[in-house]
């Protein structure tokens, strides 16, 4: 890969901060910000949002764990992979993404590792998706789910992930990058 220097990115300076939606469940921030160009934008909205947790589950017989929920800012009903918020309280990625895996399907597993840290929308939102693998996954409880959660658990075969995805029956960027992730780690 090739670079000119003339066009090293810089980071912006922000003038000016401030939260304009400061609600439980989302924040907006309005910064003023010059560019190293010098040039200031005084509306530059930023999403201040909570890092995500997203984990591929798998069965020791080779099923992995979907959910299929409906989504309000899209208007729709799609097949995910579990995963959710990572807590305030919650110190370790893994950890939130045990619980949400438990809360969402009523699995859990010993066998949980990172596979990688990504930004969704760097040029909008402030947060990191945790990409996790959890292998031997079984079921020990029920769903335990929110008042406005309502998510049916679905069983697919690993070897049909990778078709569910480029037929676009999985369409959720997050869910789509995290089982390709997956699927080469596990050789599938």
């Amino acid at each position: 890969m090739s670079t000119n220097h003339n066009n090293t990115p810089q980071p912006w300076k922000i003038l000016k901060s401030d939260m304009v939606v400061d609600e439980k469940w989302y924040k907006l921030r309005r910064d003023e910000v010059e560019l190293p160009n010098g040039l200031v934008m005084d509306d530059y909205y930023v999403s201040v949002r909570p890092n995500v947790a997203l984990v591929f589950p798998v069965t020791e017989d080779n099923q992995v764990i979907f959910v299929r929920q409906y989504k309000h800012a899209a208007g729709s009903i799609f097949i995910e992979l579990p995963g959710g918020v990572i807590d305030e309280h919650e110190v370790e990625p893994l950890e939130a993404a045990k619980r949400e895996l438990l809360e969402e399907t009523g699995y859990t597993s010993d066998e949980v590792e990172p596979l990688l840290e990504v930004i969704d929308n760097p040029t909008k939102d402030t947060n990191k998706i945790y990409y996790f693998l959890a292998r031997n996954v079984h079921q020990v409880a029920e769903q335990d789910l929110d008042v406005s959660e309502n998510i049916e658990v679905l069983k697919v075969p690993l070897e049909e992930v990778e078709n569910m995805i480029l037929s676009g029956k999985v369409n959720v960027a997050g869910s789509i990058a995290l089982s390709l992730l997956a699927l080469r780690k596990l050789g599938a």
